[in-house]
């Protein structure tokens, strides 16, 4: 099933949708789990599950600081992606995690999530994806141009604490009214 643009509803997760984004979060990091990323695996633990330390912050746990906000995608009266903004009382926000379930991609959903997300809290925006995952590059590289036409930029920056691992590509762009022209 692919959903079209305007199928998709875009709206902060509650506590009561945690479990589904939990379960969302599992299909994000087996999607993930295809890249190894400076020789790194990212195989799930004994039980199954994947390190979910940034599902817990996003919910107001601990290390957020009230400053994380997650958001739920649904589309057809089906769970179809989230996202994780983080900095959201900051000059900048970071798109910190971002997914959309196999079956509802090329169908306009996750740009349509990620602009109505970026959307909320206007100004400057910073996301991270790795080289390794070619359609993150191209997804996030599309993302910049459509939300700002010729004025994004993209650097490579040094993962903190993981020497080993090769640097993250970060994209940088402004959106909404607080953008200064």
């Amino acid at each position: 099933m692919t959903f079209s643009l305007g199928a998709v509803d875009v709206r902060p997760a509650t506590p009561a949708d945690r479990p589904v984004v939990e379960r969302l979060w599992l299909m994000f990091r087996h999607d993930l789990s295809e890249f190894t990323n400076g020789g790194v695996s990212q195989l799930p633990h004994a039980d199954g599950t994947f390190r979910s330390e940034r599902v817990a912050v996003a919910f107001g746990g601990s290390g957020g600081g009230g400053d994380w906000a997650p958001y739920l995608f649904w589309g057809g009266g089906h769970p179809v992606g989230f996202a994780f903004v983080r900095g959201i009382g900051g000059a900048t926000r970071v798109l910190n995690s971002f997914f959309v379930v196999r079956g509802a991609r090329r169908g306009g959903v996750g740009m349509r999530a990620v602009r109505d997300v970026v959307a909320r809290y206007p100004g400057a925006w910073e996301v991270a994806f790795q080289d390794v995952n070619p359609g993150a590059v191209a997804f996030w590289r599309r993302v910049g141009e459509e939300l700002a036409p010729g004025e994004w930029s993209e650097e490579r920056r040094p993962v903190p604490g993981r020497a080993g691992l090769p640097p993250d590509v970060w994209i940088s762009f402004a959106y909404g009214s607080a953008v200064e022209r």
